[in-house]
C-alpha cells in the first residue's frame, strides 16, 4: 500500500533531524573545549625568565635581551690601502722584424739560383741571376757612345777658346755628352737588375722558380724574413691605454711551448683608437735568437702595468644590484648600504675608487641576510666578535 504524500514528507524531516543532531553536538563540544574563561592565562612563564617574562619577546623581556636577539652576526673586514699592480692579458700575432717578398723588376730568364730553401743569408748576398747578355751589350754600346761624345766635347773646347765654335754649339755638345752618360747609367742599372741580392740579413723561404724559368715583373721568387727580433701586435681596450707606455716589459707564450715564456718590451702604441671596437693596437718586440718564434704565430701576452696605491676590499663584500655595485658599511653596530665604484681586481680583492675611506669596515659574509639600517654583530673570519665594532680609523 503506497503511503500518502504528507506522510512521506514527515518521514524525510524526521530522518534529517536524526542526522544533524550528533553533528551539532560534536561541534558544540569542540568549541567549548577551545574557549577559555575570561582573564585566564593560557601560557606558562618561561623557566628562568625574571618576573615571569613571557616567551617570544613578550612584555616582560628586557631591552638588552631584545637587542641581542635582533642583531645579526656578520663577518666584516676593514678597508685597506695597498699596492695594486695591473695585469693585462691580450692575444696577438707575431710579425717578423723585417719581411720581404723577393721579386724581379724585368722579364727575364733564370740562369742561376744561389740559395737553398731555409738558408740564413746576409745582406747583399746574390740570390738569383738572370740572363744578362742583352744588358751587357746595351751597356757596351752606351759606353762607346759616351766615349765618342767625350772626345768631341774635349776637342770642341779648344776650338771654342779660339772662337771657332759658338757658345750655342758648345752647349749642344755638352748636352749630348750628358745624355749619352745617362744612357750608360740606365744600361748599367738594367745589368744590375739581372742579379737579385738579399736586401737584409734573414732566413730565406721556399723558392718558387727553377733554372730556365721565365720570370715576369712582380713574380714572387721567394720570401725573406728577419726573425732575430719578433714584433708582437695585439689590441687592448682603450681603458688600459694610459697604463701602457714604451719600455714596459711583457711576457708572451705560444700554444706549442706552454712552459716557456718569451719576454720583451713594448715599443710603440698606435696613433689611433679603433672607433668600432674602442681598442688600440700595441706593438712589442721580443728577442728571438733561437728562431723558435715564426711570423704569423698566435701568441698570448701578459703585461704588468706599473703598481699604484689603491683602496682594497674583499670581493665578497660587493653586492651588485641593477647594474650598480653596493657594500654594507658597519658603524656603531648598524649596517648602512652604500654605492661604490670599483676599479681593478686581483684574486680575492678589488679596488674601490669612490665611496669608501681607509679603515671603514664592510660586511664580507652575511650580506644576504641583512638590509640597510639593521643592527649587526661584527665577527672576524674565525667567528670571534670584533672589538670596538663599527669604529673607524
Amino acid at each position: 500500500m503506497r503511503p500518502s504524500a504528507g506522510g512521506e514528507r514527515a518521514a524525510r524531516a524526521l530522518r534529517g533531524k536524526n542526522f544533524l543532531a550528533p553533528t551539532v553536538g560534536a561541534l558544540m563540544l569542540f568549541l567549548a573545549a577551545c574557549s577559555g574563561s575570561p582573564g585566564t592565562s593560557t601560557g606558562a612563564p618561561v623557566a628562568g625568565a625574571p618576573g615571569g617574562a613571557a616567551p617570544n619577546g613578550g612584555p616582560g623581556m628586557g631591552a638588552t635581551a631584545m637587542g641581542a636577539m635582533q642583531s645579526v652576526g656578520v663577518v666584516t673586514a676593514a678597508v685597506s690601502k695597498g699596492t695594486l699592480g695591473q695585469e693585462i692579458e691580450a692575444i696577438g700575432n707575431a710579425v717578423a722584424n723585417e719581411s720581404a717578398e723577393i721579386t724581379s723588376k724585368t722579364v727575364n730568364t733564370v740562369v742561376a739560383i744561389h740559395f737553398k730553401e731555409g738558408q740564413a743569408v746576409q745582406r747583399g748576398m746574390v740570390l738569383v741571376e738572370f740572363d744578362s747578355a742583352q744588358a751587357r751589350a746595351d751597356l757596351a754600346a752606351a759606353e762607346a757612345t759616351v766615349a765618342e761624345s767625350q772626345s768631341q766635347y774635349n776637342r770642341s773646347r779648344d776650338l771654342f777658346a779660339t772662337k771657332v765654335l759658338s757658345q750655342s754649339q758648345m752647349d749642344l755638345l755638352e748636352a749630348t755628352l750628358k745624355t749619352n752618360a745617362a744612357k750608360v747609367a740606365s744600361a748599367r742599372a738594367k745589368l744590375d737588375d739581372t742579379i737579385i741580392r738579399a736586401p737584409f740579413a734573414g732566413r730565406i723561404g721556399f723558392r718558387r722558380i727553377s733554372v730556365g724559368s721565365l720570370v715576369n715583373p712582380g713574380s714572387v721568387i721567394s720570401t725573406l724574413d728577419d726573425t732575430s727580433v719578433m714584433k708582437l701586435d695585439f689590441t687592448v681596450p682603450q681603458a688600459y691605454m694610459f697604463s701602457l707606455a714604451p719600455g714596459l716589459p711583457i711576457s708572451a707564450q705560444i700554444a706549442g711551448v706552454p712552459t716557456k715564456a718569451f719576454t720583451g718590451r713594448i715599443t710603440t702604441l698606435d696613433s689611433r683608437v679603433d672607433p668600432v671596437t674602442r681598442s688600440i693596437i700595441v706593438r712589442a718586440e721580443i728577442p728571438n735568437p733561437d728562431g723558435v718564434l715564426k711570423p704569423g704565430m698566435f701568441m698570448t701576452a701578459k703585461i704588468s702595468a706599473a703598481a699604484a696605491q689603491a683602496l682594497l676590499i674583499p670581493e665578497g663584500a660587493l653586492v651588485p644590484e641593477q647594474g650598480k655595485t653596493f657594500v654594507f658599511v658597519v658603524k656603531g653596530g648598524v649596517a648602512a648600504k652604500r654605492e661604490v665604484t670599483i676599479g681593478r681586481r686581483r684574486p680575492g680583492e678589488v679596488q674601490v675608487t669612490t665611496g669608501l675611506d681607509v679603515g671603514e669596515r664592510v660586511v664580507v659574509e652575511g650580506t644576504q641576510k641583512i638590509r640597510d639600517g639593521i643592527s649587526v654583530l661584527e665577527l672576524d673570519a674565525s667567528g670571534a666578535a670584533v672589538a670596538a665594532a663599527g669604529t673607524t680609523t
